[in-house]
């Protein structure tokens, strides 16, 4: 690029990723959230057609996160294809028209964040349980039995139980618990989300993952 069209660019690029304010000061003056914007701005100056984010947003606070991904979506509406790989799943259902899940190496599912949820296993009821190394594995396994219940999965924390209509399955399993004489923390209903879908898939969630140190 000339000298010239370099600066036009760069003054787009500030106005388009909010740099302008600290635009005049050294790179390494930047706040983390600055620097992530600076590295995207960089990545845009020769209008890429195409641009890689890898997990662009880990790291930044709830401020620098939200900032960020409104810079993306301007991105997108002017027309630039844009991957991301990231750790937060709720990212990639807020930012992404498709998706692929990864793990150990190949991709397992593939669509768009509404497909991969309706794929899914219907509505999630997680529960924590007391003495859950003690008692979770022959509770899951008399769950498994449980016709309404189509699927469940351990994390070592939370079991979590898929079922068809959530609302009315609810109160059967506190009745499974109390005739299973288990002792009841938490309880939550919730609608399929990409976490279920990851965990659905592939057995484990992130955090097992990383606690592992395996391969992100």
């Amino acid at each position: 690029m000339s000298q010239p069209m370099a600066a036009k660019r760069a003054e787009e690029l500030t106005h388009l990723l909010d740099l302008v304010e600290f635009a005049d000061r050294i790179a390494y003056t930047y706040s983390g959230g600055q620097r992530r914007r600076l590295d995207v701005a960089l990545g845009l100056m020769n209008r890429p057609t195409i641009l890689f984010l890898d997990e662009p947003t880990t790291g930044l606070d709830p401020q620098n996160r939200a900032n960020l991904w409104t810079q993306i979506r301007k991105l997108q509406k002017e027309g630039t294809t844009i991957f991301i790989t990231t750790h937060y799943l709720e990212e990639a259902d807020a930012l992404c028209s498709r998706l692929a899940i990864i793990d150990n190496g190949l991709i397992i599912a593939e669509g768009t964040p509404e497909e991969l949820k309706k794929r899914g296993s219907g509505d999630c009821i997680t529960i924590s349980i007391e003495d859950s190394e003690k008692n979770a594995p022959a509770l899951i396994q008399f769950l498994e039995k449980i016709d309404f219940i189509h699927d469940v999965q351990y994390d070592n924390i939370h079991i979590r139980l898929y079922v068809k209509d959530g609302a009315t399955a609810i109160s059967k399993v506190l009745n499974i618990l109390n005739q299973q004489q288990i002792v009841l923390i938490t309880i939550t209903l919730s609608a399929p989300s990409l976490d279920d879908v990851f965990l659905h898939e592939t057995g484990h969630s992130l955090r097992d993952i990383n606690a592992k140190g395996e391969e992100k």
